[in-house]
């Protein structure tokens, strides 16, 4: 930093030095060079003193007021060392250190009111990001200014905002979770309990056994697609990727349902065209297919007998669209931000059908994991014509493999 001073005060130093002599002559060149290079020798070295002994030197109100008395203090040496150099007398000399005094200290008192207002700013920022890492939340972060300090605590403001959303996702979640182990504990327990009891007969005690091993499955699944959620929004799980025909992907998986859309009254089918008209996407096949399994199993779930559900294809630019549509009861509109959430079922109770409620989630995992976003269409005609407004519209977006 010293040498990168040394330059600017000789430099700037040698431009006055030239222009004095090129209006005055060599006399008034040399008595420039005489006080600007003192001038700007001192002040790069105490500048420099400064800065390597700033973390010592507190505040910054308290570094504000020695940046003041070093910008006074080089404007008093000037104005001395002019005063000596020129002979001037002793009348005017003390006149003009008196005025040059004078201009200093309103300065320095001028600059320290400017300053002032940007370290109340800076103090308040201080004070308030404090406080959030104490846990308050609603938090006032406006300033006086509209500088770079208002664009600093508006990003303060945000991230306030975005801890509290995830405080409460995260209550939330654990809520879910609790409410979700909770019941196949208690039903493990009382069951636990008739058999252990001798209270029951042989049949009956058979019938619970069953009942504990359907119990202890859930109980299984549930910590499983926590697991593999949690590692999925973690990032740890990574897949091969590869050029994945949608058409043949979608007919395989429409293949695999359609005993289960038989099953309900439930027509399912697929519209993707033929051969790369109905895309190809960059994907890993395996996943992909899970997703769209994921998908299908709650269009037929929610889908009422003599209904239909449809899975359509589309390429749009560089990337690739899949469909799910479906015929049935659609999803509240005060449901349609969280569907993707974990645990979230909807507060429809003919939306709940005792699944663990993660199924959306991991789906949503995965597609952002390949670079793509799952999202919900408004109600209306689907790509793949479902035939009618209403129901249910689930698209995926993927990159298109090159």
């Amino acid at each position: 930093m010293i040498v990168r001073g040394l330059g600017v005060a000789l430099g700037a130093a040698a431009v006055a030095v030239l222009l004095a002599g090129l209006a005055y002559g060599g006399e008034a060149a040399w008595v420039t060079a005489e006080v600007l290079v003192p001038v700007g020798l001192v002040t790069t070295f105490v500048t420099d003193a400064v800065v390597r002994r700033r973390a010592r030197l507190g505040s910054l109100r308290r570094q504000s007021a020695i940046i003041a008395a070093v910008i006074v203090g080089q404007f008093m040496l000037a104005v001395g060392l002019f005063v000596w150099l020129m002979s001037i007398g002793s009348h005017d000399a003390f006149f003009t250190v008196l005025v040059a005094a004078y201009a200093g200290l309103v300065g320095a008192w001028a600059g320290r009111c400017l300053a002032g207002g940007m370290l109340g700013d800076v103090e308040r920022l201080r004070d308030g990001l404090t406080a959030v890492g104490d846990g308050a939340r609603d938090v006032d972060f406006r300033t006086d200014g509209h500088d770079e300090l208002r664009d600093l605590a508006a990003a303060a403001a945000a991230m306030e905002r975005k801890l509290a959303a995830e405080e409460r996702a995260r209550r939330e979640l654990v809520a879910a979770i609790s409410h979700d182990l909770r019941t196949p504990i208690t039903s493990l327990r009382l069951l636990a309990d008739a058999v252990g009891d001798d209270v029951v007969d042989a049949d009956t005690r058979e019938e619970y056994l069953q009942r504990l091993g359907v119990h202890v499955r859930q109980l299984g699944a549930l910590i499983d697609d926590l697991f593999e959620l949690s590692r999925l929004e973690a990032g740890e799980l990574t897949w091969r990727m590869e050029r994945v025909p949608l058409g043949d992907l979608v007919e395989e998986t429409v293949d695999a349902m359609r005993p289960d859309a038989q099953a309900g009254g439930v027509t399912l089918r697929a519209e993707t065209g033929a051969g790369s008209a109905a895309g190809v996407a960059q994907a890993n096949p395996e996943q992909l297919q899970r997703v769209l399994l994921n998908l299908l199993r709650n269009a037929i779930r929610h889908t009422p007998p003599d209904g239909s559900v449809v899975v359509s294809t589309e390429v749009v630019d560089d990337a690739v669209e899949i469909e799910v549509a479906d015929t049935g009861e659609g999803i509240p509109a005060e449901d349609r931000d969280r569907v993707f959430q974990p645990f979230v079922q909807g507060t429809d109770p003919s939306r709940r059908h005792g699944g663990t409620g993660l199924g959306l989630a991991i789906s949503r995992a995965i597609v952002e994991a390949h670079g793509g976003r799952i999202w919900l269409v408004d109600p209306g005609p689907a790509v793949g014509g479902n035939g009618g407004a209403g129901g249910t519209r689930v698209r995926v977006r993927l990159p298109a493999a090159a």
